[in-house]
């Protein structure tokens, strides 16, 4: 979008919020680049230039903007609706993958040659993946040294810098201000308190912003031990690179309050990152509502209640497997199969607030699992026995990268997976938003109340112009039926 001048300008000028994230605004008379809501007085459309990233800004030797603090925007929708090189590779850097394993690292995930992956980036984006993973660094280092007490070598490193010389120089380079004096500029009234490994902070989001069936869902699908419903707030357990950690989500009017502790700060980034996927927070719900109200049909449920996102998951794999626990038996049941396996297999945490006992079993784990022990038919045995053998050989392998195509035909050879299996982890695991469900009962039902055709061929068709948001079109049909996955637990 930042090569279209005149509609970026027409964004700036009327400060629409609506585009934070798709591109950024540098000033060049400031050298300063702001989020296209930036309260303060737009410039004149002569000294504004456009960039699609805060890397590309800061590359291009600009600061950021202390009033309106582009760093802290929703990402850009981009990444979770496209399944091409480039959108999977800002999914892993988002992961945390070039930290870890560097440029390399991320080129062998991808099945691309470092070369090929550099020269992608910096066409669509202005900037390569070190450059891109240096800004979330930044921003990563700027979140602890305003929400925690830790000591500013203590805070370079959970950020993933390598020396304090390199924090040091980034946070002056990208802020304007050393790290000491962006934590003394915090008022005291907001000084960070609590103890290292436990964060507060805000995830924000472009509104609207529906939480009943996204919060609905994953209270009323929680694993007992690994996800509970609390005082009005979604908990789970995760499983990071560098260790364990327990996160709580409450919505808020215009932010998801998120409460983290972690075992390793250093996992913070990827933390943020997975919980944002999870909840959809990066979705552009305007765009993906007007596709659906162009759609008679359809139209009175978006009105009714717009803005509602794909629940998700913070580990494709654990979806994977929740998906054949639930296969032809109901949300109850499910929860009572997955909750033995946790029992069982998981990997136990402590709670400071108790509730939450373990993280999800891995699939090395569950492929040591004896299949006469599973309470559940033959067949369905051998369907979970060979996912969970696949997953843990990297066979079938689902992450923020995988090739949405590719993996779906591996799904589908595997036994015991069918359409419905494999377009359900399509929609929930790797974040497809065109995933249809067109076989699905509830979904079913629905059409034919709404007149709607409501045979799997037919309603394929009709919903041909839904795309690429079909996903999105599932939530609002199944949120018609009085299930509880579509309220948010009293």
């Amino acid at each position: 979008m930042h090569t279209d001048r005149e509609r970026c300008v027409r964004a700036v000028q009327s400060k629409d919020a609506r585009f934070d994230g798709w591109f950024f605004t540098a000033v060049l008379t400031t050298r300063i680049y702001c989020r296209p809501s930036c309260p303060v007085v737009p410039p004149k459309p002569e000294n504004m230039t456009f960039h699609p990233s805060a890397a590309a800004c800061q590359q291009a030797g600009f600061r950021a903007c202390k009033r309106c603090r582009p760093d802290t925007s929703p990402g850009s929708p981009e990444w979770n609706q496209r399944a091409d090189l480039v959108a999977r590779a800002m999914r892993l850097i988002a992961d945390g993958v070039v930290d870890r394993d560097g440029v390399p690292g991320l080129a062998a995930r991808l099945g691309y040659s470092t070369r090929q992956i550099e020269r992608q980036l910096l066409a669509e984006l202005g900037a390569g993946p070190l450059a891109l993973a240096r800004a979330q660094r930044a921003q990563t280092a700027r979140l602890l040294i305003e929400t925690t007490t830790l000591a500013m070598a203590e805070v370079a490193f959970a950020a993933g810098f390598s020396s304090i010389r390199t924090f040091n120089d980034t946070v002056r380079e990208v802020f304007a201000l050393a790290p000491s004096e962006l934590r003394a500029r915090l008022p005291k009234k907001n000084a960070p308190a609590g103890t290292p490994g436990a964060l507060t902070l805000r995830l924000p989001f472009r509104t609207p912003l529906n939480p009943d069936n996204l919060f609905g869902h994953l209270a009323a699908t929680a694993v007992p031990g690994v996800e509970e419903w609390r005082d009005g707030a979604y908990r789970r357990t995760l499983r990071l690179p560098y260790g364990h950690g327990i996160v709580t989500l409450a919505p808020g009017p215009d932010h998801i309050a998120c409460r983290l502790t972690l075992a390793d700060l250093r996992d913070l980034t990827v933390a943020i990152s997975r919980c944002r996927r999870m909840l959809d927070l990066d979705a552009d719900p305007v765009a993906i509502d007007d596709q659906l109200r162009t759609d008679p049909l359809l139209a009175p449920l978006v009105d009714k209640a717009p803005g509602r996102r794909v629940p998700r998951t913070v580990d494709e794999a654990e979806f994977a497997v929740r998906a054949v626990l639930g296969q032809q038996v109901s949300t109850a049941a499910a929860r009572t199969h997955a909750a033995r396996l946790v029992t069982a297999h998981g990997d136990p945490v402590d709670d400071p607030e108790g509730g939450l006992t373990h993280v999800f079993p891995t699939p090395d784990a569950l492929a040591a699992v004896d299949p006469e022990s599973l309470a559940m038919p033959r067949t369905r045995r051998t369907t979970f026995t060979t996912l969970v053998r696949q997953l843990a050989d990297h066979t079938v392998h689902l992450g923020p990268e995988s090739d949405w195509p590719e993996t779906r035909a591996r799904l589908l050879a595997l036994p015991g997976f069918g359409p419905w299996t494999v377009d359900v982890i399509a929609m929930r695991a790797l974040g497809d938003p065109d995933a249809f469900l067109p076989t699905d009962l509830g979904i079913r039902r629905a059409a034919e109340e709404l007149g709607l055709p409501s045979t799997p061929a037919a309603l394929t068709a009709r919903a041909a112009a839904w795309r690429p948001w079909r996903a999105y079109a599932v939530q609002y049909l199944w949120a018609t039926d009085s299930h509880p996955i579509n309220f948010l637990p009293v």
